[in-house]
């Protein structure tokens, strides 16, 4: 008979994937981890934006001749970024190609620009390091929900500048978070996608011991209720991952009662483990904004070392 995964073909990578890179090590790091995460022949857009200097000072401070010089300079580090990125993907079975992207000329802030490169480009994933351009976690907080809410028309990869695991071969090493939310389920789909068999996968739900609902609940009962979903959860989790892999596990986490939170546990879980990526749904009715702008993806992307995958509740 055979065994559940003989069915699965392997993993489905991105054929498209756009990267934004920058000077940075942050950067550097997160398109050396992304080289392995792209299906052979994929086609890779690799983006450096120069902010326009004029947003970067306050207005009349510099001459002419020195924002010119200051934009000069913008542009070199662009270009400088992008022949590096390319060169990391010397030898690789991908097509790469760079777009440079002067805000001075193009107007616009960096995530409208990010967001109009991956549409132009049909991007199946964006990748970004986590303190690209002073952090993608400042585009976050900035003012720029609604840009950013149409990021969900693809998956999100944040690589954190602090990540020290492999970054020569795909993840071995995988933990989907869940809660029993449909929009969770689709992220185990889409994740699985990126799993080979013997990858090792962990599904991980987290019981929040700090909620209280009503002081007329005693605190046991709702525990008690919450371990309930949290194992159906996770059965019904680790049945989607073991058609991906033979090696799959389960744990139901607690924070702690008091000064713990659902991300620093999930962080916290995901250190213990070694875990390589974590996998996460985002909220379905208001999308990633939602998750990202003072929820638990967003403390998550914040307190990890580890990259986040972010994936739309409608993205399969």
């Amino acid at each position: 008979m055979n065994s559940p995964v003989s069915a699965h073909q392997g993993p489905r990578l991105p054929t498209k994937i756009l990267i934004a890179v920058d000077p940075s090590p942050a950067s550097q790091r997160a398109v050396a981890y992304a080289r392995n995460m792209i299906a052979a022949g994929a086609q890779v857009r690799l983006v450096s934006i120069a902010e326009d200097p004029r947003t970067l000072v306050p207005l009349g401070t510099l001459a002419s001749a020195t924002l010119d010089a200051a934009r000069d300079e913008l542009l070199r580090d662009a270009q400088q970024a992008l022949a590096k990125a390319k060169d990391a993907f010397a030898g690789r079975d991908a097509q790469v190609d760079t777009e440079e992207v002067d805000l001075a000329k193009h107007g616009g802030n960096i995530v409208d620009a990010l967001l109009e490169a991956a549409q132009a480009s049909g991007a199946e994933l964006i990748v970004a390091g986590a303190r690209q351009h002073h952090g993608i976690l400042r585009w976050i907080e900035g003012g720029v929900s609604a840009p950013l809410a149409r990021l969900a028309g693809c998956p999100i990869l944040i690589v954190p500048a602090a990540y020290e695991g492999e970054v020569d071969r795909a993840p071995q090493r995988i933990v989907f978070a869940v809660d029993g939310s449909p929009h969770a389920t689709q992220a185990l789909h889409y994740g699985k996608r990126l799993v080979a068999p013997d990858t090792s996968l962990l599904a991980l739900y987290v019981i929040d011991r700090a909620v209280r609902l009503s002081d007329l609940v005693p605190i046991d009962v709702l525990e008690d209720a919450f371990i309930e979903q949290g194992t159906k959860a996770l059965a019904d989790a680790k049945s989607t991952l073991a058609e991906a892999s033979v090696h799959t596990s389960t744990r139901l986490a607690k924070t702690a009662h008091t000064q713990d939170d659902v991300a620093q546990t999930i962080v916290r879980e995901a250190d213990a483990w070694n875990a390589e990526l974590i996998v996460m749904g985002t909220h379905g009715r208001r999308g990633v904004a939602r998750w990202l702008l003072g929820s638990v993806a967003e403390r998550v992307a914040r307190l990890s070392s580890v990259p986040l995958l972010l994936v739309h509740g409608s993205q399969t």
